[in-house]
C-alpha cells in the first residue's frame, strides 16, 4: 500500500509569511491579535463569551442575527457592530458587555421570541435550544414586544425530516451547510420582509426536491425548526403488541455516540450498556448491524473482483450511505451503474432477519418488526424506499436516530450510565473489527481491502491490517494497492461536496478502481441523527474534535477484536453455508442486492 504521489506540475507547499499583528483594546485591556480576524473569535479566544446564533466558523459568517453585537470605538466614533463580521484593525477599542451592547442583544432576542412559536415544553429541542438558552442567560423573563405572527403549516410529507417554519429564526445556518458543506443547495430565502422563510423552492416539502435527507441541516439548526421525523410512538406500540416479534439492530456508530446524550465524553464506548438498554426497553431480540456490515464487505469485495475481470463498470463505488446514493441519483445519475448493488448493512440485516433468521427460529416474518437504531436521518428515507422489499415484506420497518433512542431510554426511566454491560444476542450479534470501523470515513475501504487481498492472494496482508492512508478527516483521501499483477487506485470522500469534486475529476478522465463515499462529514460518526451540541455556534471546532474522538474509539474496538476481517466472521460463514450458498449467488442477489432510481433535478438549485 502506498500513498498517491504528487501529480506532475504540482509543488510542495510554499512557507507562508507570518500573520500581521495589530494591537486592539478589549474592555480597556490591550491585546495583540491577527489583523483582519473577526472580533467574535478574538473575544472567545480571550475567554469572553459573546452570544451568537447565525455564526458557523468557516461556513457561515454573515452577521444576520445581530445577537453578537458589541460596541466598537474607531476613528473617534463609537457604534454597535456585529462582532462575527467586524475585522480587527490597529487601535480599535471593543466593549463586549457595555450597558448599550447588553441592552441591544437582549432586545434582538426579545424580537426573535416575539415571532417564535413559544411551544418550548412540547418541543423536541426543549432544554437543548440555543434561543431558549440565550433567553435564560440574558435574563429575559417576559417579552416586551408583541405583534402579528405568521402561522405556517408544518412541512411533514416525507419520512425523514420535519420543517416547522414557525420556529425558524432565519439564521440561515441550514442553508449554508446544505450549500457549502454538502454541495446540495436546496434551502434558501423565500419571500421578502416579514414573510421571509428559509426553505426549499416554491414552499415544497423536502421530500419533493433534491434533498438527500442527510440531516446536516438538523444538526446546525439552533431551534426546533428542523427535526428528524420521530418514530418513537410507533416503536413503543410494536413492542407492546403481544402479536409482534420486534427485532432491533444497532449501528456501530451508536456505541461510541449514545453516551454523549447521557453526559459521557465523546468517544466513550457504551457497547455493553447499549445492549442492556435495548433489552430493557422490551425488544424481543437485540442485535448489532456489524454482522451485516461484515456481510456487505464479503459481497462487495467479490463484486469488486468481478468488475476487475471486466464484469461491470469501474470504478466500483460503495453504496452503504443512503444520503450519498440519493445524491448520486439526483446529481450524477450517469454513475448509477458504478454503484455497488449491495444493499446497505441496515437493509441487509432486515432482509436476513425476515428470511434466514425467521426460518431458523420458526417465526412468522409477517409478524416480525425490524427496528434500526442509526446515526442518520437518511436511513429513514432508505427504509421507506419501494426497492427495499424482500419477498413482499419491507426489510426495515422503523428507524430511530441516536437522539430518539436516548429519548426512549429516558421515557423508560432507565439510568443508562448505571447499567451493567451485556452482550448482543447471537448469531446475528457476532461481528469482526471490520464491521465496527464501517462507521468512520475510510472504514468501508479499509475493511474491503482486508478481505479483497485475502481473497486474491490467498493470504492476509503480510505486514498490517491498519491503513492510515484512509483515516482522518481530509475531504478526499487516495492510495494505491498492489493486487496480484494489478495496481488499484483507491479513493475515499466524505461529505457530498467532496464527492462532487471527486466525481468531476473522474468525468475529466481520471481513473480509479474502487471508491468509498459517505454523505456526512466524518462518516456515520458525524451523521445527521447524532447528539446535537447545545451551543453548536460556539463549538464548531469541538464538532470536528468529537468526530475524531468517535472514530478513534471505533479503531480501538477494532484493534481489540480477535477477528478483524469480515470473511472470518463465523456467523457470516454459517449464513452462507446454511442459507445463501456463496457470495453473489442467486439467493444472495435476491436477498442482499438492489437497484437504484435516476431521479433528475427537481428544484431550481441555489448552489451556483
Amino acid at each position: 500500500m502506498e500513498t498517491a504521489p504528487i501529480p506532475a506540475g504540482h509543488c510542495e507547499p510554499v512557507p507562508q509569511p507570518e500573520e500581521e499583528k495589530v494591537r486592539i483594546w478589549i474592555n480597556d485591556r490591550p491585546v495583540e491579535v491577527p489583523k483582519g480576524m473577526n472580533l467574535l473569535e478574538i473575544c472567545r479566544s480571550e475567554g469572553i463569551d459573546i452570544p451568537s446564533l447565525c455564526y458557523l466558523p468557516g461556513v457561515h459568517e454573515a452577521g444576520i442575527c445581530r445577537v453578537c453585537l458589541v460596541e466598537v470605538e474607531a476613528n473617534g466614533r463609537r457604534a454597535l457592530q456585529a462582532s462575527c463580521v467586524y475585522p480587527a484593525s490597529e487601535g480599535i477599542k471593543v466593549y463586549t458587555h457595555s450597558p448599550r451592547a447588553r441592552r441591544a442583544r437582549k432586545r434582538v432576542v426579545e424580537l426573535l421570541l416575539s415571532e417564535h412559536g413559544g411551544e418550548c415544553p412540547t418541543c423536541v429541542r426543549n432544554l437543548n435550544c440555543e434561543l431558549q438558552r440565550l433567553a435564560d442567560e440574558m435574563g429575559i423573563r417576559r417579552v416586551r414586544v408583541t405583534g402579528e405572527r405568521r402561522r405556517y403549516p408544518i412541512a411533514n410529507k416525507n419520512p425523514f425530516i420535519i420543517r416547522d417554519y414557525n420556529k425558524c429564526i432565519r439564521c440561515r445556518r441550514c442553508e449554508a451547510v446544505c450549500r457549502e458543506i454538502q454541495g446540495v443547495g436546496v434551502l434558501g430565502p423565500r419571500n421578502r420582509g416579514f414573510d421571509l422563510v428559509i426553505g426549499p423552492p416554491f414552499n415544497k416539502d423536502l421530500g419533493e426536491v433534491d434533498c438527500i435527507s442527510c440531516g446536516q441541516c438538523v444538526m446546525v439548526c439552533p431551534t426546533g425548526a428542523l427535526t428528524e421525523r420521530e418514530y418513537i410512538d410507533e416503536v413503543w406500540r410494536a413492542i407492546e403488541d403481544p402479536d409482534k416479534f420486534v427485532v432491533v439492530q444497532a449501528a456501530p456508530a451508536i456505541q461510541v455516540t449514545l453516551g454523549e446524550a447521557f453526559g459521557l465524553g465523546a468517544g466513550t464506548v457504551v457497547r455493553g450498556k447499549l445492549a442492556a438498554a435495548l433489552r430493557r426497553l422490551g425488544f424481543d431480540r437485540v442485535f448489532t448491524t456489524e454482522l451485516a456490515a461484515d456481510l456487505t464487505i464479503v459481497e462487495e469485495a467479490h463484486e469488486l473482483l468481478e468488475r476487475l475481470k471486466g464484469h461491470g463498470k469501474l470504478p466500483l463505488i460503495s453504496s452503504c450511505s443512503p444520503g450519498w446514493v440519493k445524491f448520486c441519483e439526483h446529481f450524477y445519475p450517469e454513475f448509477l451503474d458504478n454503484l455497488s448493488t449491495c444493499k446497505s448493512p441496515m437493509e441487509m440485516f432486515g432482509a436476513l432477519a425476515k428470511t434466514y433468521y425467521a426460518e431458523k427460529e420458526g417465526l412468522d416474518p409477517k409478524k416480525m418488526v425490524v427496528v434500526g437504531v442509526m446515526p442518520c436521518t437518511a436511513k429513514k428515507f432508505e427504509a421507506a424506499r419501494p426497492e427495499l422489499v424482500t419477498r413482499g415484506l419491507r426489510d426495515v420497518d422503523y428507524v430511530l436516530t441516536t437522539r430518539e433512542l436516548a429519548r426512549m431510554i429516558r421515557q423508560a426511566g432507565i439510568r443508562f450510565d448505571e447499567l451493567a454491560d451485556e452482550e448482543f444476542d447471537q448469531p446475528l450479534g457476532l461481528s469482526t473489527g471490520a464491521g465496527v470501523i464501517f462507521a468512520a470515513t475510510g472504514g468501508v475501504m479499509e475493511a474491503a481491502i482486508r478481505t479483497a487481498y485475502a481473497l486474491v492472494e490467498g493470504r492476509d496482508l503480510p505486514t498490517r491490517l491498519e491503513f492510515r492512508e484512509f483515516r482522518g478527516l481530509r475531504g478526499i483521501k487516495e492510495a494505491r494497492l498492489k493486487l496480484k499483477n494489478q495496481t488499484l487506485r483507491l479513493a475515499v470522500a466524505h461529505g457530498t461536496r467532496n464527492a462532487r469534486r471527486l466525481l468531476e475529476r473522474i468525468k475529466r478522465g481520471e481513473k480509479f478502481h474502487f471508491i468509498e463515499i459517505m454523505a456526512c462529514p466524518g462518516g456515520c460518526v458525524g451523521g445527521g441523527g447524532q447528539p446535537i451540541l447545545g451551543r453548536l455556534n460556539r463549538r464548531e471546532a469541538k464538532m470536528v474534535e468529537r468526530r475524531m474522538q468517535r472514530a478513534q474509539a471505533l479503531y480501538k474496538i477494532d484493534l481489540n477484536k480477535k477477528l478483524r476481517r469480515a470473511h472470518e466472521n463465523p456467523a457470516v460463514q454459517q449464513i452462507y453455508r446454511e442459507f445463501l450458498g456463496h457470495p453473489l449467488s442467486e439467493k444472495a442477489k435476491e436477498i442482499l442486492h438492489t437497484r437504484y432510481t435516476p431521479r433528475g433535478r427537481t428544484n431550481h438549485r441555489l448552489l451556483h
